[in-house]
């Protein structure tokens, strides 16, 4: 975003390098920069899990190296009844939601940015990795130079009048030259390691995080003949092509592949199981998404060849999006997609622009 000269805008800084090196641009570049560090999870708070008091102290030496005013905010309420409780039912209904992208749309340019503006700020500002395009139709959000980093998939919820407020200081940076300038800063946090695990809640033992808040119903694991491997502890706790802590051996007399999950069965509550990462049924051919949302404010014309990816730092996979209304949309890919999970997002591009994006429902195969 082009800012005019002292603009007062407000970084969300984390206690992070990458948020540190925003608000350092945006003071290089002559803006009057102030901080507002958000607390969002009060549920706990042990060291070696949320860390929001080390995070705090943190946030605390990079504004004062800097020279800028800290905000602290407490949007825990917030964050529980627009982010959390729709990862909890999203769990329930046995689907993998992406609690990310709703904490970017819904805490961090929703609520932190009528905060920041109610202080007088005609912007924020974060360390994400991603680019701010004036184009003829509005603004525009577009992938950031280090594609490693770029951050558009956890951002495509945002609509134009949170983007008109908008700004990432990092769009043309590389995390190694972020890192850099850090070090030359001699800012306090620039060997800090990158935050990892849920927005805002933190690294964690996830199934037994989970389970406080799911009550835990074991069943069989089956392959798809129906064959009893083991048992699972709750269908909630798996996702769709997911190997690791099945706990399960092999069949006699068959190849010990590594197992995957490729499908829940809540009826009979069994967890499905094949072997081989490229099993006919992890594929998908096709999928259909729901809960569209287009950062233009506009939807695209249809049939539609872009380009989509389906998880974080996914490769980007060519594809058409061959029917879309005002509530559900279905694309065809060039090729067919591993472990389409419900309740992931899909989002689409053209280019380096991000067009936006939907939440999936299912996957389908041609056969």
């Amino acid at each position: 975003m082009k800012t005019p000269h002292q603009h007062k805008i407000i970084v969300g800084l984390s206690g992070g390098v990458d948020s540190a090196i925003a608000a350092y641009r945006l003071i290089e570049s002559g803006q009057r920069v102030e901080a507002v560090f958000m607390k969002n999870w009060e549920e706990d708070d042990r060291p070696g899990y949320c860390a929001a008091a080390a995070d705090l102290a943190d946030a605390r030496a990079v504004a004062e190296r800097l020279g800028i005013e800290l905000h602290t905010v407490n949007f825990a309420a917030e964050y529980w009844d627009r982010v959390f409780a729709y990862f909890l039912r999203e769990y329930r209904a046995l689907r993998t939601p992406n609690p990310d992208v709703l904490c970017n749309s819904e805490i961090k340019f929703a609520a932190f940015l009528d905060y920041a503006l109610a202080l007088g700020a005609q912007a924020i500002a974060t360390g994400h990795y991603a680019r701010l395009v004036v184009g003829e139709e509005g603004y525009e959000l577009h992938r950031a130079r280090d594609e490693g980093k770029d951050q558009t998939y956890f951002l495509h919820r945002l609509d134009q009048g949170q983007l008109a407020h908008a700004c990432f200081p990092l769009a043309d940076l590389t995390k190694p030259e972020v890192r850099a300038l850090a070090q030359r800063l001699d800012l306090p946090n620039a060997a800090k390691k990158d935050s990892t695990g849920i927005c805002f809640i933190g690294e964690r033992r996830f199934a037994e995080f989970l389970a406080r808040y799911l009550p835990s119903e074991p069943g069989a694991i089956e392959t798809p003949e129906g064959i009893w491997l083991g048992e699972h502890q709750g269908l909630a706790h798996y996702t769709i092509g997911q190997r690791q802590g099945l706990g399960i051996g092999g069949v006699r007399g068959q190849q010990e592949a590594p197992w995957y999950v490729a499908a829940k069965d809540p009826v009979h509550n069994r967890l499905i199981v094949v072997q081989g990462q490229d099993h006919p049924l992890l594929l998908s051919h096709l999928l259909e998404a729901s809960n569209l949302h287009w950062i233009s404010g506009q939807p695209p014309s249809v049939p539609l060849r872009c380009l989509a990816r389906l998880r974080h730092r996914q490769p980007l996979q060519p594809c058409e999006l061959i029917a879309c209304d005002a509530s559900i949309c279905q694309v065809r890919f060039a090729r067919p997609q591993r472990a389409v999970t419900p309740g992931q997002s899909i989002v689409f591009y053209q280019g380096t622009r991000c067009l936006g994006g939907a939440i999936i429902e299912r996957g389908l195969r041609l056969d």
